[in-house]
């Protein structure tokens, strides 16, 4: 299959046509609406049930050396991917150190919805992937938001040395998709088939309608901040926003010939990569770094880096991984 047509049939899944009516809605000022409570709630069901399944799947097959590497392949490129972004932002852009620092932190760390997405895509080519691609993700999180606030620090070295590492490392730690995703993937490995069998009902057959109600809000969310943040973006941001998770995706690409990934998880761990966090990095961002405008990295990551994800970077990085792992 070309790259062309796996990138029509990922536009044209509900999952993306459900997020894009959520963007046009907002576009046009539509009072469609998802209630927050309703919101947190599909988020807390789908970091559930990917936690969950991505446990079962490692009591499945268990723990071993190709586990390990992979796990530390993602926390290294969690740390390598927002000094690289941090680089290229401050000789492209006119953003300050604090800035570019806060954007370059929220392309280190992933969207856990873009993985799920992605999880969809492969489903639909029929491509298994690694269980323990999940645990990755967990990972993938906390290293990005500790180089980027290394990096603003490094650059405005008159921060206040009050601002822990280890608070932010607390909020991390115990923001609450962090904490479900994590733990959701220990009760999974814990009861293992046994507990998949279980509560399958639950997690496996209402998935995809879950994730596409969630999407419509992620859309809803997306069209409001490119409608009214839109203008805090200059030209050369908004290509930094679609370039730069291909470089990651490329980087990734090379480091996953050592791995001995299947296809599947090579287009995964390319995935986690090449996405932008629009959850748990903004709320810590908040913290460590309250100077950083909102409507630059929030806009940036989740109303243009997210869109181009869900639509052509997913069969982009899974043409990608059959190009490598084959």
């Amino acid at each position: 299959m070309s790259i062309l047509d796996l990138a029509l049939q990922n536009i044209v899944s509900p999952m993306v046509l459900f997020f894009a009516l959520g963007v046009a809605a907002a576009l046009i000022r539509s009072d469609l609406s998802v209630p927050e409570a309703a919101a947190k709630l599909l988020a807390l069901y789908l970091m559930l049930a990917i936690g969950f399944k991505g446990g079962a799947e490692v009591a499945k097959s268990g723990i071993d050396a190709a586990m390990a590497l992979t796990v530390g392949a993602g926390i290294l490129l969690s740390f390598l991917i927002p000094v690289i972004g941090y680089a290229l932002l401050r000789l492209t852009t006119r953003l300050s150190v604090v800035d570019a620092a806060a954007v370059a932190g929220h392309y280190g760390s992933i969207s856990i919805v873009t993985f799920v997405a992605a999880t969809e895509a492969l489903k639909s080519l029929g491509l298994a992937y690694e269980g323990y691609l999940i645990a990755v993700a967990a990972v993938m999180e906390t290293p990005a938001i500790i180089a980027a606030l290394l990096l603003a620090r490094r650059g405005a070295p008159a921060r206040a040395e009050g601002e822990s590492t280890s608070a932010l490392l607390r909020e991390v730690g115990t923001n609450g998709s962090v904490v479900v995703l994590v733990g959701s993937f220990l009760i999974g490995w814990a009861t293992g088939t046994e507990g998949m069998a279980m509560i399958a009902p639950f997690i496996v057959d209402p998935f995809r309608g879950i994730l596409c109600l969630f999407l419509l809000d992620m859309g809803l969310v997306a069209g409001r901040g490119l409608r009214q943040g839109g203008r805090s973006l200059s030209p050369s941001l908004i290509g930094f926003g679609i370039y730069f998770p291909l470089v990651s995706a490329a980087l990734t690409g090379l480091l996953a010939l050592t791995l001995g990934l299947s296809v599947g998880g090579t287009a995964l761990l390319i995935t986690l990569a090449a996405s932008a966090s629009y959850i748990a990095v903004p709320a810590a961002m908040r913290l460590a770094l309250p100077e950083a405008n909102p409507a630059i990295y929030l806009t940036l990551s989740l109303g243009v880096t997210f869109p181009f994800n869900l639509t052509l970077g997913i069969p982009l990085y899974a043409a990608l991984a059959q190009r490598i792992a084959g």
